[in-house]
């Protein structure tokens, strides 16, 4: 959930699928109070009164979020199955779905591994305010150096707010090789939806070191076009992971497999701590099991991959009296625009600086 303080409105969203339907493997056990068999429901427009009902053959436009999200996490499970075996992560005892503290807001989790997968796990949210959440990721296992796939959709009365990404697991600029390896031949790819799917705004330069250069960063209104290319951008970035995640080979260096390691705990470190996403569990659940999803489920493995803490990584971030500056940016500068140019090379120095 990255880029992003929202603000929750009532919902009269749209969904361009023609049906609503749970994701594969919900069979598995939940000790909450909601089962993540529930289905979809219709419900009461609030402009007219009308009532929406949900169709195979029709699309509405007044259709639930939530259910285009599943979409999206059904698809990428589908799409994963036939390329590698997903077995229920351990994760899934604890993490299935909770009910916020207004006994209305439904938090559903799902969480699988396989050979190169530590992780592949997924949130979503259903508001009864109109909120729609996302939060999809793929971590690679250390032995492997794949790039960690990233969907932190939000969604409210009025806006789309995006961010789909193929995170690099190293440094880009200071790594050619790196991004030659995972990222030259999907620049095309990048350039199409940068066009389709316009630059969000400003975007801090902390924020942009865990970016590649075809990372969607995108506010939009809904329609049904507009989420009709989102559900389009998210499965060409998918079955791009899902084809760099074949290729991959495994690493027997051990030197290597500890960097690997290393880079991914930094990026969990960061997420953990300073993803501006966090405001939206905090008020739904409270503070102490927010804390417990963020480091325990969405960003697992941030007590487990390593030993530094954020400061360790973060030196510029800390306080007078050694707490964690809660700023978002330290070094002040936010980029209105794209800082990548067409062949994928960063010129963040060269574009407006705000």
């Amino acid at each position: 959930m990255e880029c992003f303080s929202p603000t929750p409105s009532s919902f009269s969203s749209f969904l361009t699928s023609p049906s609503c339907f749970s994701p594969p493997f919900l069979g598995l056990k939940s000790n909450s109070k909601l089962s993540l068999n529930r289905k979809c429901r219709s419900f009461v427009n609030k402009d007219n009164g009308s009532r929406c009902m949900m169709s195979t053959m029709i699309h509405t436009a007044n259709e639930s979020s939530v259910c285009f999200y599943k979409k999206l996490i059904h698809f990428a499970l589908e799409e994963t199955k036939p390329h590698t075996p997903l077995v229920p992560s351990s994760l899934q005892e604890n993490y299935s779905s909770l009910l916020a503290m207004d006994d209305k807001t439904e938090l559903q989790m799902l969480s699988f591994e396989a050979p190169k997968i530590r992780l592949l796990r997924s949130l979503c949210i259903e508001g009864n305010d109109g909120m729609q959440v996302l939060d999809f990721a793929a971590f690679p296992k250390p032995e492997f150096d794949l790039p960690i796939f990233c969907a932190n959709f939000f969604t409210s009365a009025k806006m789309n707010i995006i961010v789909l990404d193929l995170n690099p697991l190293h440094d880009i600029r200071d790594q050619e090789d790196y991004k030659e390896k995972y990222y030259k031949d999907l620049i095309p790819l990048g350039l199409k939806y940068s066009e389709l799917l316009p630059w969000g705004g400003k975007l801090t330069s902390e924020s942009l070191k865990f970016f590649s250069p075809i990372v969607i960063w995108t506010r939009f209104s809904s329609s049904p076009d507009n989420h009709s290319v989102l559900f389009s951008a998210f499965n060409d970035y998918y079955q791009a992971w899902i084809e760099l995640m074949d290729r991959s080979e495994e690493e027997i260096d051990a030197s290597q497999i500890a960097r690997n390691c290393e880079a991914q705990h930094r990026y969990l470190t960061w997420r953990a701590e300073k993803d501006p996403g966090h405001g939206v569990l905090k008020r739904l659940v409270g503070e102490d099991l927010a804390k417990d999803v963020i480091t325990e489920f969405l960003f697992n493995g941030v007590n487990e991959l390593g030993s530094k803490t954020f400061l360790d990584y973060f030196p510029e971030y800390i306080c007078e009296d050694g707490r964690v500056n809660e700023k978002r940016s330290m070094i002040g500068k936010s980029f209105e625009s794209r800082p990548w140019d067409a062949r994928g090379e960063f010129i963040g120095d060269r574009v407006k600086i705000v």
